[in-house]
């Protein structure tokens, strides 16, 4: 089977619901034998504050483990991934903190971005999952 959008939306969320830095290296070896890249990170913090340094963090990451190249378009395609995703948990977590890990994977022209993410409000923990995807041009 090639991999698609939705083959690679499903990898970049089992890289965010990762539990570790193990099963994330696991995870990524069993990935690329089908030619998909993958990274992961977590993150923290206050979500306002936070949304800069995820996107960040994720961009840096894709660049790190060669899941983009250093380039504009590829740079910019994971940020806006990234920003959509995190889009789609703002309701829940606006003025709260949160915790939790971003997923990046890609496959030929096919990019998503998962976030997942505990929000903290006192001992009553919420969680919420946002993904974006983008189309980005193969790279040599």
């Amino acid at each position: 089977m090639i991999p698609g959008s939705k083959k690679v939306a499903n990898v970049a969320l089992r890289m965010a619901l990762s539990e570790s830095r193990e099963e994330e290296s696991q995870l990524k070896e069993y990935y690329a034998k089908a030619g998909i890249k993958t990274v992961a990170v977590d993150y923290g913090g206050e979500f306002i504050l936070a949304v800069r340094k995820i996107v960040e963090r994720a961009v840096v990451a894709a660049k790190r483990e060669g899941v983009i190249h250093e380039t504009h378009g590829g740079e910019g395609a994971v940020a806006g991934a990234a920003r959509e995703a995190l889009t789609q948990i703002m309701p829940k977590a606006v003025g709260l903190n949160i915790g939790g890990k971003v997923g990046v994977a890609r496959y030929e022209e096919h990019l998503s971005v998962a976030v997942f993410v505990g929000i903290g409000l006192l001992h009553l923990d919420e969680v919420a999952v946002g993904l974006g995807h983008r189309a980005l041009p193969k790279e040599g």
